[in-house]
This record gives structure tokens, sequence and C-alpha cells, in this order.
């Protein structure tokens, strides 16, 4: 279980925040203790499209006390078959402020930083430090391999999940730890993209954006808890039209 700033010991839930979290509180892997920390944790999650919006949708939902969002891009109207929070209203508007007001309704109790600017190799590392786990959903491989090497030099976790028409595939990363493996070991097709495998170019099938991000959600919470198997080390694929999941050890 990650660390909060403040032992749990020292701080009450408000009432509100027990009814609100009231089936968290009776899951024994999580329980009061655990529902502090999500409150104290703090996130990234890099993109705000379709993987990025299901990932802080249930993050924000579970608690998770402070989420910082990174993308770069407007909202528009092709988004809104698969990116869940954004709305016909945002068209236009950066998708980190479309997040912003979502998670606002959402729950109060999490802070969500919004980030109008891409992850960049220069810059990740000052861009990501400060969070105690990251959360990739981007759509580009320069973006992905910065996270990772920015992730693996702060040694922090990194969750990192992508899409292709409707399959789905995901992993933890740390390479930090001995023996774990790193985000080009999984995909060292990424140092040499291929054109032409955009989501505009390829398409995506739509219940799969909601379906993997809560899955990187997931893992996430567990990561942070030091709750059940973890999947550092391990690559999860899921294929909606054949609805068949595979994990396979690395």
């Amino acid at each position: 279980m990650s660390q909060p700033s403040t032992p749990a010991a020292w701080i009450e839930l408000s009432d509100a925040q027990i009814e609100r979290y009231a089936r968290h509180l009776v899951l024994p892997e999580i329980d009061e203790e655990g529902q502090i920390c999500l409150l104290q944790s703090r996130i990234a999650v890099v993109g705000g499209g379709g993987l990025g919006c299901a990932v802080v949708q249930s993050l924000a939902a579970a608690g998770v006390g402070q989420i910082t969002v990174f993308d770069p891009d407007v909202v528009e109207l092709s988004n809104l078959q698969r990116q869940i929070l954004h709305t016909s209203e945002g068209i236009g508007q950066p998708k980190v402020d479309s997040i912003q007001r979502a998670v606002a309704v959402l729950n109060p109790d999490v802070d969500l930083v919004a980030r109008q600017e891409a992850v960049t190799q220069k810059a990740a590392q000052r861009q990501l430090a400060g969070h105690d786990l990251i959360v990739d959903g981007c759509d580009n491989a320069p973006t992905r391999i910065a996270v990772a090497e920015a992730a693996a030099a702060l040694e922090l976790p990194l969750v990192s999940g992508a899409i292709f028409q409707s399959q789905g595939q995901m992993t933890t990363l740390k390479p930090y730890e001995a023996g774990q493996p790193g985000l080009l070991d999984f995909f060292p097709e990424l140092a040499n993209p291929r054109p032409g495998q955009s989501c505009s170019e390829v398409g995506v099938f739509a219940p799969l954006c909601p379906l993997l991000g809560a899955w990187m959600a997931s893992e996430a919470i567990k990561e942070l808890l030091g709750m059940g198997q973890s999947l550092a080390g391990r690559l999860l694929m899921l294929d909606l039209l054949a609805a068949r999941v595979r994990v396979f050890q690395i």
C-alpha cells in the first residue's frame, strides 16, 4: 500500500464520505484505511481521450484524491462516440477542461488538475514528478515512450494501455524492480511505429474504451493499495469481437 502523507489513523472520514464509499469500506481489501489512502493519492493520467476518460471516471468515483490529466487537444464531435466524459456542449473546448467539469459533478472530493499540454521527452520527468502512479492511455508512440522512460527514472508504477479497433491490451510496468520488463520489451514495434494505425484511420469499437479504461483504473487502485495480483510482468489482451481475454507472462 502506498504511504499517505498523513497517517490514516489521524484522519476521519466525514459522514458523507462514509456513505459515498460505503461499498469500499466493507471490502476487507480496502476498508477505511485503504479509502483514506486513495483520498490522499495522486495519479497522473496521460491522455484525455477514450481510455483517459474511462480511467478518470473510475478513479474519481473511487475517491482518488488528486488526478492530473495531460492532453493538448480540444473536444471534437467524433470523440463523443467513445470518450465518455465529454459532451456535445464541450465541443471546441480543451479536453482537460471538459474532464475537470465532469469530475467536479461526479465527486467533489477529487482535485482534478487540468494540464492542456502534451507530455514530451524533454519535460516528462518534470511533468510527472510528484505523483504516486502514472496511467498512460495516449494514442502515439513518442508520448508512450517518453512517459515510460520518465516513470522508470522516477521509479513510479506505470499502467499502460492501448486499443486497436475491437482489441485492447494493457500491462503494469515497473522496470526499476529487478527482473521486470520495460515498455519496449512488451512492444518493441513502438520504436519504429507503422503509419496508418491511428483511430481515425482504422476505427474503434465504442464499448472497448470504457471497458479497458475501467480495467486500467482497477490496476492503478490495486497498485496503490497492494491488492490482488499485479499485472507487472504480464500482458493482458482483450478482444471484444471474439469475447476473449488472454494474459501472457513476459
